[in-house]
């Protein structure tokens, strides 16, 4: 069967766009090429910085015949209906078409229509241009003469050149014969801008990669970050050096290049008095290279510290480059350049940290006064504030020193306002941690300057020091109270505030450190915060802020008319905000519920599970639902557990069907004098025991032990279904029995709701 090749041939792509024109133009053809009937066995595109590529095999050679029935008006209808029907199907008169019979609906004309299949190449030479005119590129430029004409053709960069061949592998290929904008579609191409830049003919894909290779391009974006990181270790264990992976940068660097040629440079060995961080920041954001490790400083240091000391080896001062030509000096000038241009880089991020160095974090506070975090939130000192006395609520809750908490909270944020940070703000966090050292403060206070703000994704690290903890908890708490406080919640695939990464950053550090963590304490202290620092503004900043947030709802000058004294005016209008915020966190524990639900799923848990133990009341302890759902999990892993809940499931159906039906529920203890059959009995006596050790164990947080509990009902309850007419013919005793089957559902529920468990 015939295969498609398909190039794109302009002036350079940028690298962040490859990878997705690449992927829309294998789906744009894939997509119409099965919409014409012509379905495909295989295909696969390629991006370089020059050129988009696609392969497309096993296309037939022809669409096929269609057949089809058009049902028309019926026989003696109106000419005015009969003449349209004509029209549609192409028929020439009535005597075309076929008369179905129908005794029901009377008779009409059916049109039957065939359509010859077209040659394939003939539909390809209608959908490639189309594709080219209509390619969604983020940014697009019209350039040339006909630029200024209706309709000119847009397109990232300059477009040169387009190769479309269609046939067999077993013979000479046909050129498909379209063009665009002047530009015609023809099996010429060029190598390499520099070492290749003739044009050259070729035939089908095999041909074409072959021939691209000989003029220096490598036409797979994977072939070359293969060479490129293989290439790149190589020189760097020659040279006594471990390279530093980077694969957003390899990705990146694999954009820039058709012919990578890996070369290794230096600077000077005084830049390295800088954190690593920021070197690697400046040579990779700058220059797009790689740095390198010294794995004979890390051995010397547990040679001076003993073998155990964990030690990770320093950047050494080298850095990897990745040129696009084959120098005819070995790449020596490009060397030379890239070191020039680092050097003076370096020198920039060494005067910034320095100067840096001179200001303390505290110093720089008074700024935050002046920077508004969000209008409806107020400033970023007030933010602050409201994270330090979280973090000193938190604190004692995980084990934390409340007066380190503290202060780690109030230097957290003041990188923010360094020279480094401006430069590169993904280093924000680590820059607090390298200051705060450098100025004296505690090394639990350092770190939480840099962990507050993890984890920030599923690969990231969770803190684990204690102060770090109760900063990066406080952050987050506030975070999402207060976005949640102003109606700023996350909407569909629109989360703007990352309140969805706060709240599994929270999960992942509850769960991560076994931490009993209820809810609602911290979230009712946030509020508490917020409306304090609300109302300490004077009245007209405070009335500003209120209605900024609610609008004129709150009623504040119908109150003020009310109340004369100062001090209740001001207490009752405390109220009123804080219940009016209230009323907008109704959803934030099913919020947490649902992000749960995401981390469990990810372990494997199942999000019913999750449903089940939230459904509980008072359940806002992280951890505790995680330790239920997972014993619940095992438990219905069991045979006891698995008919348990078919028993339970088949109680609360029949209760659902009766409550209906009589318009009422069936709650309060059965009477026992009713029961006339063992089965009843001996399932109330079951309900109890089971109530009572469930209970128990529950309240000792030995979850095992009260599904353990929950099994032991699993043998009366099969044998009361077995046995028992619910609805007996005496209304008392129907009424007792589902009264006794309600108990079961409020038995089950000390460890669960059953009732939100799929089978």
């Amino acid at each position: 069967m015939p295969d498609l090749l398909l190039e794109l041939f302009s002036e350079e792509i940028p690298a962040r766009m490859q990878a997705k024109a690449a992927d829309d133009l294998r789906r744009m053809v894939t997509d119409k090429l099965v919409a014409e009937g012509l379905v495909y066995e295989g295909a696969k595109a390629f991006a370089t910085p020059r050129r988009l590529a696609l392969t497309v095999h096993g296309i037939p050679a022809r669409q096929p015949d269609l057949k089809d029935e058009r049902k028309g008006p019926k026989v003696g209808a109106p000419d005015a209906a009969v003449q349209g029907f004509l029209k549609a199907t192409g028929l020439k008169s009535l005597d075309e078409a076929k008369i179905q019979r129908d005794p029901k609906k009377g008779d009409f004309y059916v049109a039957l229509i065939e359509k010859p299949g077209r040659p394939a190449i003939d539909v390809l030479a209608e959908i490639l241009p189309v594709i080219v005119r209509t390619f969604p590129w983020p940014k697009q430029m019209r350039w040339g003469e006909r630029s200024a004409k209706p309709g000119a053709l847009t397109w990232v960069r300059p477009l040169h050149s387009i190769i479309a061949t269609f046939g067999p592998e077993t013979e000479e290929p046909d050129v498909v014969a379209f063009d665009v904008a002047g530009i015609k579609a023809g099996q010429v191409t060029r190598g390499h801008r520099f070492m290749a830049p003739d044009e050259f003919s070729v035939r089908r894909f095999e041909d074409y990669e072959a021939k691209l290779r000989a003029a220096k391009v490598v036409l797979d974006p994977q072939r070359r970050k293969d060479i490129i990181l293989a290439d790149a270790k190589e020189l760097a264990f020659a040279q006594g050096f471990e390279l530093v992976e980077d694969q957003v940068l390899l990705d990146e660097v694999a954009g820039l290049v058709e012919w990578p040629v890996v070369l290794m440079g230096s600077f000077d060995e005084s830049f390295l008095s800088i954190p690593s961080e920021v070197i690697r920041a400046t040579i990779r954001n700058n220059q797009k290279c790689f740095v390198v490790n010294d794995p004979k400083s890390g051995a010397a240091m547990r040679t001076s510290l003993g073998d155990a000391a964990q030690t990770s080896s320093k950047l050494a001062n080298r850095f990897i480059l990745t040129a696009n030509i084959e120098a005819s000096d070995g790449g020596k000038a490009i060397v030379a350049g890239n070191e020039r241009v680092i050097r003076a880089r370096l020198s920039d991020a060494k005067f910034f940290y320095e100067t840096d160095l001179k200001t303390k974090l505290e110093d720089r506070l008074p700024k935050f006064e002046k920077i508004v975090f969000h209008e409806k939130l107020g400033t970023q000192a007030e933010r602050i504030a409201r994270i330090e006395r979280l973090a000193a609520e938190i604190a004692p809750l995980v084990g934390a020193d409340v007066a380190k908490a503290k202060r780690a909270a109030r230097l957290c944020k003041a990188d923010l306002l360094t020279e480094v940070v401006g430069e590169f703000p993904e280093l924000q966090g680590l820059m607090g941690k390298y200051y705060a050292l450098a100025q004296g403060e505690d090394a639990s206070v350092a770190a939480a300057c840099e962990e507050h703000y993890k984890p920030q994704g599923p690969a990231d690290r969770v803190p684990c020091d204690p102060v770090s903890i109760a900063v990066a908890l406080a952050d987050k708490i506030d975070t999402l109270v207060g976005f949640w406080a102003i109606d700023e919640k996350p909407t569909g695939s629109k989360d703007p505030y990352a309140l969805r990464r706060a709240a599994l950053g929270m999960i992942r550090i509850v769960i991560s450190n076994d931490i009993r963590l209820s809810l609602n304490r911290p979230v009712d202290e946030g509020v508490d915060y917020l409306v304090a620092q609300i109302s300490s503004r004077d009245l007209e900043q405070n009335s500003q802020s209120i209605r900024k947030i609610f609008g004129d709802s709150l009623g504040f000058a119908d109150l003020a008319k009310l109340v004369k004294n100062k001090a209740e005016f001001e207490s009752r209008r405390d109220t009123r905000i804080k219940l009016a915020f209230y009323d907008r966190f109704n959803d934030l524990i099913s919020f947490f519920a649902d992000r749960l639900k995401v981390q469990l799923r990810e372990q494997g848990a199942r999000h019913d599970l999750v449903d089940a133990v939230f459904a509980l009341e008072g359940q806002d302890d992280l951890l505790m639902i995680v330790r239920r759902v997972e014993a619940l999990g095992k438990f219905l892993d069991t045979d006891d557990g698995k008919n348990l809940l078919a028993g339970t499931k088949r109680a609360s159906n029949i209760l659902a069907i009766e409550e209906k039906k009589d318009k009422r529920t069936f709650d309060g203890a059965p009477d026992a004098s009713l029961y006339s059959l063992g089965e009843e009995k001996t399932l109330a006596i079951a309900i109890d025991e089971a109530k009572r050790e469930a209970s128990t164990a529950v309240a000792k947080e030995d979850f095992a032990a009260a599904m353990a509990a929950m099994a032991k009902l699993r043998p009366a309850v099969d044998a009361f279904f077995d046995k028992v007419k619910v609805n007996d013919d005496d209304p008392k005793i129907r009424e007792n029995r589902l009264k006794l089957l309600n108990e079961i559902r409020a038995a089950t529920r000390t460890v669960a709701d059953f009732s939100r468990i799929q089978d």
